[in-house]
């Protein structure tokens, strides 16, 4: 037990600042027939974005993989503060962990008033989580886009 301790606090003892670039290249947003209830509509957004980041730096003798995020902080018109995740990856080695990804949102991406009318610009920020063999589990940000991107007016869905 006291050598497992002992290789759970050492993994503090490596700091790895990881740097990326963050941009989102389009947002666009559909009013649609919601999933369950087809005379309501809903807006989804679709987000492309590309991504460049080398984690290399996260891995180290104690590290097993990591859990790689996209996700978008916004307030919707009600005022509540949302963090969604858009899109993930896992690495499990320090041979893929240059990432140079373009691509679209992975998971639906809607607000739970069913619009983004009237909702402020998002944030947009590349987080990850590292897991070890051994100890807890640590997060971070990787990059983070440098100014909001505003939620376009919805366009119906052909």
């Amino acid at each position: 037990m006291v050598l497992l301790a002992a290789i759970a606090l050492s993994s503090f003892v490596f700091i790895a600042n990881p740097q990326g670039d963050l941009a989102i290249s389009s947002l666009k947003v559909v009013s649609s027939n919601a999933r369950r209830y087809p005379n309501k509509k809903q807006d989804l957004a679709f987000v492309h974005f590309n991504i460049t980041a080398d984690l290399a730096p996260l891995f180290h003798w104690n590290t097993k993989q990591l859990f790689l995020y996209l996700e978008a902080e916004y307030t919707n018109a009600k005022g509540t503060k949302n963090e969604v995740v858009i899109w993930d990856r896992i690495v499990r080695r320090k041979e893929d962990a240059f990432i140079k990804f373009a691509g679209k949102n992975k998971y639906m991406f809607r607000d739970v008033s069913s619009s983004f009318k009237n909702v402020p610009p998002a944030h947009y920020s590349l987080k990850y989580n590292v897991m070890p063999y051994v100890g807890v589990l640590t997060y971070g940000e990787a990059a983070r886009t440098t100014e909001p991107v505003a939620f376009p007016p919805s366009q119906s869905r052909l």
